[in-house]
């Protein structure tokens, strides 16, 4: 069976389906539904639900994925019992979830199949969706540890800050600065593990030191650590570079403008976790510094923030404002989440109930990321939520993996849910 939804998932790999680009996978999938029998519905924002029968049971997954170094161009390989790809993402993140699906219609399951678009960017399907669910239990599938049950989630913002700067006179060097390819990872399940982030590698290194800027690109994804970024400056005093930074000499005068209110913004915002939650073990509230870009005077940093409930994400939301505002930016909200709140019940007690006997051992956790659980609930108040998911590590980063034998045991669990339902 785990071959089955192994080709399945690599057969995935070959549609492109990076955040907002969902077209070709949208029509692979559908397709592929109608041909088993299954009714398809699609809605105005490219949320997908596939039906047969009349379920009691609907999985949840997402069909966007983070495309990272070469992605959407993924050549998978295994290694030592773990999937992986070759200098990009994988997309097992959420797209091992739909190659289950896809192997439940092969077998003419009678469930409701839920695909959201757009999540990697802010939960933009779930939170849109326009969708009738007849089902009274939803399994999300985007999970990313074997052995636990989920039960509640961060909520979460986009906070993207502008302002314009006056050009000026250039000093006497011109550089191009760079911090290139450093690991990243997920800024929610990773954010605590002081993994590098290039934006503040480099306004670090630069800090107290006279520069002008000219142009500045740096970060991938809103939720992601970021890998890269490069900056062309103007420099009163030489710049020597380290294990980091690169540092390479521009042979021309570049139009530059003051640049000492950008990169104190960039080292006065605390990228990582603000406060701990003692009671699930994991972050209780943080921000990542996600992206920079500045051209011609115009600046804009974009940063994502989490908390495990609603109160947290107006505090840290308004600490971010906060630093914002004192270096004179405009600031923009988007993309704004609730928090699941963690509830045990009669269906998250089943669910653990089979993760326990394919397991052998199981428990509740709660996640310092932003599943859909929650903005679904908001939308269907009558479904029982819970979020499984086989073992993948390093989401939206080149490292990512899933374990091979975690995926065909989820596989059974999910079975078995459908089975006792």
């Amino acid at each position: 069976m785990q071959e089955k939804i192994i080709n399945h998932f690599i057969s995935l790999t070959k549609v492109p389906h990076c955040s907002q680009n969902l077209e070709p996978l949208e029509e692979y999938l559908t397709d592929f539904a109608k041909k088993r029998g299954y009714e398809v519905e699609v809605d105005s924002i490219k949320n997908i639900l596939i039906k047969k029968g009349n379920p009691k049971l609907a999985l949840q997954a997402h069909y966007d994925m983070v495309c990272m170094g070469k992605a959407p161009q993924i050549e998978t390989y295994m290694e030592d019992g773990w999937l992986l790809a070759e200098k990009s993402s994988l997309g097992a993140d959420n797209g091992i979830a739909i190659a289950m699906m896809m192997q439940l219609m092969d077998e003419g399951a009678e469930v409701e199949f839920l695909l959201t678009s757009d999540e990697e960017i802010g939960l933009v399907g779930a939170s849109a969706i326009e969708l009738p669910l007849s089902s009274s239990f939803m399994l999300n599938l985007d999970f990313e540890d074997e052995g636990v049950v989920c039960i509640g989630c961060a909520g979460g913002a986009d906070l993207i800050g502008t302002r314009s700067f006056q050009e000026v006179e250039p000093y006497q060097y011109s550089y191009q600065l760079s911090v290139l390819n450093l690991d990243g990872g997920h800024s929610g399940v990773e954010i605590h593990k002081n993994i590098p982030n290039a934006i503040k590698v480099l306004a670090n290194y630069l800090e107290g030191k006279e520069i002008r800027i000219a142009e500045c690109n740096g970060g991938e994804r809103r939720n992601s650590i970021p890998s890269n970024i490069t900056m062309r400056i103007s420099s009163k005093e030489p710049l020597i570079g380290n294990d980091k930074v690169n540092i390479t000499e521009i042979d021309e005068v570049l139009p530059v403008y003051d640049g000492d209110a950008f990169i104190g913004i960039l080292n006065s915002l605390q990228h990582g976790v603000y406060k701990f939650n003692s009671r699930f073990n994991l972050p209780d509230s943080s921000m990542n510094l996600a992206r920079v870009h500045f051209l011609e005077g115009e600046a804009t940093i974009e940063c994502s923030s989490r908390a495990m409930d609603d109160v947290g994400l107006e505090e840290i939301n308004g600490e971010i404002a906060d630093v914002f505002y004192r270096y004179d930016f405009e600031l923009l909200v988007e993309y704004k989440y609730p928090a699941w709140k963690p509830e045990v019940n009669t269906f998250t007690a089943l669910v653990n109930d089979a993760m326990e006997r394919e397991f052998e051992e199981s428990h509740y956790e709660a996640i310092h990321a932003g599943l859909e659980c929650g903005v679904l609930l908001e939308r269907y108040p009558d479904i029982k939520f819970a979020s499984i998911g086989p073992t993948i590590v390093s989401p939206h980063s080149i490292h990512e993996r899933v374990k091979l034998d975690s995926v065909e045991k989820i596989f059974r669990v999910v079975k078995e849910i459908i089975t006792k339902l």
